[in-house]
């Protein structure tokens, strides 16, 4: 069994042997020789590339194992797939593609099952600080390094808080570790991989530049989210007119309503939502949404808990206030408080606020200030690490709260 895990471990292997395995598969069930079924295997094979290649990249955030990713990026996948089959008019076999979706599900399950004890990090660390707190992720192995300290006993990497008190052995042996390209790690910096949030009490200690993403990326962050929008309007439109229907059916006023809210560098926008509450109650201006629940109408419960009442926020991203992935806008009011009373809170408008968030899909809706601290050390990891993988990975995790109601207000 480990053989066997080591050698779906290596990346070649692996792609070979799903590549050999698609093709047998589909030549031994219809005649390949046929222009659309050799599209279709084209086809898959691509789709099983893509989606290889795709997972490693999603999943490395949080350590998680990418079984659980395996469907929804095979379903992402596949719908450009059929997009561009449709587009380009590209003859195709739907029994070849159906038995291609198949065998490339059931072999990237496989394949990520058996690969998985291979994948954990397997690390050696110096006993300088608390252990356990480590020790409770399945997907890192974590064993202490005993005096004589050696080379040979170090597996992938040296773990050591850089900050805490170390003995004049210690300090040159994590400096031999370095010039002989051992991976020493800090401590803090594994926690924050393991936790997938910052730890603001040592932001300090971080250089500014590591909260600065890249700048590039905001442009074809931009366009990305822009051109889906625009790409999936003629399905969406018609299914929010359904929705502003029965919003209109249940209670008088309008169905969208606007509110102030605070956006990237500080500046106030106007962001638009569905009506999830009766008109005639008080404002509930400077409120936690877990403090307003007698005021939610049917429909309002509904489209709150799958997230659907942000759905208008599409139009706040294309005049690009928002942005489909980013921190969760807040209230001037509630701005104004945390800054008091919350360190570093004026970090998370370094970028453009989102539908949904890092945050949101990892901790859930906050719903008092402790949370919400909690809240902000989500938002500047996702800061820190802002790239086009962790958008995709939120993008899916995010399918998973519309599906399951997770973090709704």
């Amino acid at each position: 069994m480990n053989g066997l895990n080591k050698i779906l471990s290596n990346t070649y292997i692996n792609y070979g042997l799903g590549i050999v395995l698609i093709y047998l598969y589909i030549a031994l069930l219809m005649p390949i020789e046929l222009k659309t079924v050799n599209n279709s295997l084209v086809i898959t094979l691509v789709a099983y590339l893509t989606c290889a290649t795709t997972l490693p990249k999603i999943t490395k955030y949080l350590l998680v194992e990418k079984k659980y990713y395996v469907l929804p990026v095979m379903f992402s996948v596949y719908c450009l797939a059929i997009t561009a089959i449709v587009l380009f008019r590209i003859d195709y076999s739907r029994p070849a593609l159906a038995h291609g979706f198949f065998i490339v599900l059931v072999w990237l399950f496989i394949s990520s099952l058996f690969s998985h004890a291979e994948s954990k990090l397997k690390l050696n660390a110096i006993n300088n600080f608390d252990i356990e707190k480590f020790n409770h992720h399945d997907s890192i192995d974590l064993q202490v390094l005993e005096a004589p300290y050696l080379f040979k006993n170090i597996r992938q990497g040296l773990v050591v808080n850089l900050h805490n008190n170390l003995t004049p052995e210690q300090e040159k042996f994590i400096a031999d570790c370095s010039i002989n390209n051992i991976p020493v790690f800090h401590s803090e910096s594994i926690k924050e991989m393991l936790d997938g949030k910052v730890q603001t009490m040592h932001l300090s200690e971080n250089s500014l530049g590591s909260l600065r993403p890249n700048p590039a990326y905001f442009v074809f962050k931009r366009f990305w989210e822009s051109l889906l929008i625009l790409i999936s309007f003629p399905i969406l439109l018609p299914f929010m007119l359904f929705i502003c229907a029965l919003i209109k059916l249940e209670s008088t006023g309008s169905a969208i309503y606007t509110q102030s809210r605070i956006g990237q560098a500080g500046k106030p926008f106007k962001i638009y939502k569905f009506r999830s509450m009766a008109v005639n109650c008080p404002k509930a201006d400077s409120k936690f949404a877990t403090e307003e629940n007698e005021r939610v109408t049917k429909v309002g419960r509904i489209i709150r808990k799958t997230r659907i009442d942000e759905m208008p926020q599409f139009l706040n991203v294309l005049k690009g206030e928002m942005a489909l992935i980013g921190p969760r806008p807040e209230q001037e009011a509630f701005v104004n408080a945390f800054e008091k009373e919350i360190p570093f809170y004026g970090y998370r408008h370094m970028v453009k606020p989102g539908i949904t968030g890092w945050a949101q899909t990892v901790q859930g809706y906050t719903a008092d200030t402790e949370s919400t601290k909690e809240k902000l050390a989500h938002d500047l990891y996702y800061i820190k690490h802002l790239s086009f993988w962790l958008d995709v990975n939120i993008f899916f995790k995010t399918l998973k709260t519309i599906c399951t109601g997770f973090g709704a207000k």
